[in-house]
């Protein structure tokens, strides 16, 4: 069975995003920026507004027990948006000629809801041929739980097998596989174009 449709993740996938860039203009000593990064704004702390939870919530837990860092903290809130960087090198033209192929385009997203609305917005032209996203935030699920995959499956109408999901982290690949998806393990652009190339995507 050929692939119908493609499924991106974003971050690290379409767009770069590393909350380093956010913090580094921040913090001018580079082992107090490691150290904030690495036992205050943790990906463990952050996952929770994949999850859902709102940034309030979470911004108020995390101040009580960094009160020196409350400043600092509230600026992922404000500004994160600014973590999330330019276009990853050559995806924007994967997206188009996709898209101009007729190939259906959609995207599962760990992503805060209330983060994600002014960061599409202000990326509304390489959303624009997407059919559908599935945000994490909104669903209160986030990958690698199965249950995001068969969500979106069902909402984007595409059977399981026909599906080619592309994120760049493992475990959430073979989750996706687990369901029944082909998929992709994003390195760069290029092994992308090779491998979609070679499926007769594109």
């Amino acid at each position: 069975m050929g692939i119908a449709a493609v499924i991106f993740d974003v971050g690290n996938v379409l767009y770069h995003w590393n909350p380093r860039v956010l913090y580094e203009r921040l913090i001018d000593d580079d082992r107090a920026l490691d150290a904030f990064l690495r036992d205050v704004v943790t990906p463990e702390w952050h996952f929770q507004h994949d999850q859902g939870r709102p940034f309030a919530e979470t911004s108020a837990e995390l101040i009580a027990r960094h009160p020196e860092h409350a400043g600092l903290i509230r600026l992922w809130g404000d500004k994160f948006s600014d973590s999330v960087g330019p276009t990853i090198e050559g995806m924007p033209d994967i997206v188009r000629e996709l898209d101009d192929s007729g190939v259906p385009l959609f995207a599962i997203t760990n992503f805060s809801d209330e983060f994600w609305v002014p960061f599409h917005k202000r990326e509304a032209a390489l959303f624009a041929p997407f059919r559908d996203i599935v945000v994490s935030g909104a669903e209160k699920l986030a990958k690698p739980d199965p249950a995001i995959y068969r969500l979106a499956l069902a909402r984007f109408g595409v059977e399981a097998a026909q599906a080619l999901f592309i994120d760049d982290r493992e475990d959430n690949i073979r989750a996706a596989q687990a369901e029944g998806m082909r998929g992709h393990l994003f390195r760069d652009a290029a092994a992308l174009r090779r491998e979609l190339t070679a499926l007769g995507v594109l």
